[in-house]
């Protein structure tokens, strides 16, 4: 799901396309006219970027600030309070203009968007340049955090050389037109987007078919990988040029830890749910070896990629059916519940926004109802992916979504709203501090709410009249996991590759190579079909080419568990904690916005204490939620006699 709020933490140069989309989980397919703006932007931006680049190189510039010595702690809080203030003035026209083109699709919209991204861009660049300048200054905490949040906001950092940085504008923009306009022929001549194509992958369980549509979208990708190698060497000149030895350090420096400390945190987690997803890695491969047979999923080793329901083999969610035990059907529809009650989209959102109220946060403002997107225009063309708004930076939260009165859309609609209470709970920060504690926080706290979305809740708000005993638990712990636990290893190494790319561990020659390695190594899944260094496959899933980080998203599903069982406890649940919605306690909800109020003006562990007590993020909560499905899959593998791991 996605937020839209202008950040200096969000900022790549020239990716005016990654902007309007946001840095949504699910890849979306991106409209010729999202492209244009995008390449506009990126062409755009190069006269102001490079009369900031001859001005910042001016001699008597260069010379007064060239040393520690030259500049002051006053010198840097009035760098800082300028800067938070052009941001901060910057961010409502940037708002403003990505909302009409998002709800108002046209080549007009589209320059506008394209317009504001550009000074977004040049704004970010001459800001993080200047920040850097002021690095060894002996400053306050305070100024000292927003100074190092502005020195490492670009996510694609342009080298001062005006060329380069124009070359690497290019190239920004050229990858993104690559993976937007991207289709692919069938062999019975139907030419289709990634968003068919992935459709299809959901539905059809043919082997050929699904083997076919794997290897032809990412033939889009080849031709990205030069393109890719020339942007990594000019991105480490960028990220060189404001002080970090290469992009992967500035990637990682972003977490208030040294950035290979954060790295070993990671391994850490990852150790932690390992067994769980191992279990159900050796489930899943066993139940594929009874529906397809040896020849297409043998018993024994990693699980070929294409058969897992989803383009990238990221979530399998999808293949449910397929995997379900026996007697899994909880004995409900959701969507068909909210059909006899009477829900429309709006009374959808009424009911997500009581689940806040009920735990003590205001109503949302009158101005959210009126100024949201919940039904898709029949008169234009609209941005349809479910996403949260902040356009003031104060009390003018909303939502853009095409809503489907589905189960499915009930729970995003909850998400999105904890996206907004989120951005309301911080409106008092100053400008800079004006975000989720990391980039983690944000997702998670929209997914710890859609957690409490279980039985008792449908119960409470008076869905459902029965809440089904704990034998039908297996069926949705494991619908759950096929998405949540099986997103773990994916979620984890598509920046273990690129900071291997950065850092020079893995080298051009190596580059698909090694891809393949990682998924295996975490994954336990295979190509279906033999691959070389032709071939470029991380430029087949968006966040590589549109340089969206995406370690966010792992530590979003380890938080979401440790923030949902910490409140469970808050609130004086007893029961099974996969079983427990914190709906309705007040308890909780104070200590929740106790956090949210914080922002970004605390390190993540201070705020992570707040709801937890404790500054250590901790996977054994995710442990703890599957805990039944973790006994029943080994119950399940023993008793089949299978062979674990790969």
């Amino acid at each position: 799901m996605n937020i839209r709020q202008f950040h200096p933490g969000r900022l790549a140069l020239g990716i005016a396309l990654a902007l309007t989309l946001g840095a949504c989980e699910k890849d979306a397919a991106l409209t010729s006219a999202s492209v244009a703006a995008a390449k506009t932007a990126a062409e755009s931006s190069q006269p102001h970027l490079n009369q900031h680049q001859s001005q910042s190189q001016n001699p008597s510039q260069s010379q007064a600030k060239s040393s520690t010595a030259a500049v002051t702690s006053d010198d840097a809080k009035a760098f800082i309070q300028a800067a938070e203030a052009e941001l901060a003035a910057l961010s409502l026209e940037s708002n403003r203009a990505e909302w009409i083109y998002s709800n108002f699709i046209t080549e007009d919209t589209a320059s506008l968007s394209a317009s504001v991204n550009e000074k977004m861009i040049s704004t970010s660049v001459r800001l993080a340049t200047e920040a850097a300048k002021y690095a060894a200054v002996e400053l306050d905490p305070v100024n000292k955090r927003k100074l190092t949040m502005l020195r490492s906001a670009l996510v694609l950092p342009s080298p001062l050389d005006p060329a380069k940085n124009a070359e690497l504008a290019g190239i920004v923009a050229e990858l993104n037109g690559l993976y937007g306009k991207g289709k692919y022929c069938l062999s019975d001549g139907r030419c289709l987007t990634q968003t068919e194509l992935s459709v299809m992958m959901a539905e059809s369980r043919d082997p050929a078919l699904l083997k076919e549509i794997w290897a032809g979208w990412r033939e889009i990708a080849k031709p990205m990988r030069p393109l890719f190698e020339r942007e990594v060497v000019l991105a480490n000149e960028g990220a060189r040029d404001l002080g970090f030895a290469n992009l992967s350090e500035l990637w990682r420096s972003q977490y208030d830890m040294a950035p290979d400390a954060f790295s070993s945190e990671l391994d850490r987690l990852w150790g932690q749910v390992k067994p769980l997803y191992d279990s159900l890695h050796c489930y899943v491969r066993g139940e594929l070896n009874a529906e397809y047979g040896d020849k297409v999923v043998p018993k024994t080793g990693p699980i070929p990629a294409h058969l897992l329901g989803n383009m990238w083999a990221q979530q399998w969610g999808t293949i449910y059916p397929l995997v379900a035990p026996k007697d899994a059907d909880p004995g409900y529809n959701v969507t068909e519940l909210l059909a006899a009650k009477g829900y429309d989209e709006q009374k959808m959102v009424k009911q997500a926004e009581s689940f806040f109220t009920s735990l003590g946060f205001a109503p949302l403002p009158e101005t959210f109802w009126s100024r949201s997107l919940f039904v898709q225009p029949k008169d234009r063309d609209v941005v349809c992916h479910a996403s949260a708004w902040d356009l003031d930076n104060e009390d003018d939260i909303r939502i853009k979504m095409c809503i489907q009165k589905t189960a499915e859309d009930f729970t995003v609609i909850h998400h999105e709203l904890g996206h907004n209470f989120y951005q309301r709970a911080y409106k008092n920060q100053p400008f800079i501090f004006k975000n989720s504690a990391n980039d983690g926080f944000h997702e998670a706290i929209g997914d710890t709410v859609a957690l409490s979305i279980t039985p008792k809740y449908l119960q409470q708000i008076g869905l459902l009249s029965d809440v089904p005993d704990a034998s039908k638990d297996i069926g949705l712990l494991l619908k759950q996991a096929l998405d949540k636990v099986a997103f773990l290893p994916f979620g984890l190494m598509i920046d273990q590759w690129r900071w291997k790319v950065f850092s020079g561990e893995i080298t051009p020659a190596n580059y698909n190579q090694a891809w393949w390695e990682l998924r295996e190594k975490y994954q336990g899944v295979k190509a279906p079909l033999a691959r070389s260094e032709a071939d470029f496959d991380p430029g087949a899933k968006y966040h590589v080419p549109g340089n969206v980080p995406y370690t966010r998203y792992f530590l979003a599903h380890i938080l979401q568990f440790q923030f949902h069982r910490s409140l469970c406890d808050i609130a004086g649940d007893k029961g099974p904690v996969h079983r427990c919605s914190i709906y309705g306690s007040k308890e909780a909800g104070a200590k929740l916005n106790q956090m949210l109020e914080l922002g970004a003006s605390k390190p993540w562990p201070e705020a992570l204490a707040v709801v937890t007590g404790t500054q250590e993020m901790d996977a054994s909560a995710v442990l703890d939620y599957f805990a039944p499905l973790k006994v029943w899959l080994d119950e399940q593998n023993s008793a089949a006699n299978r062979q674990c791991g790969w």
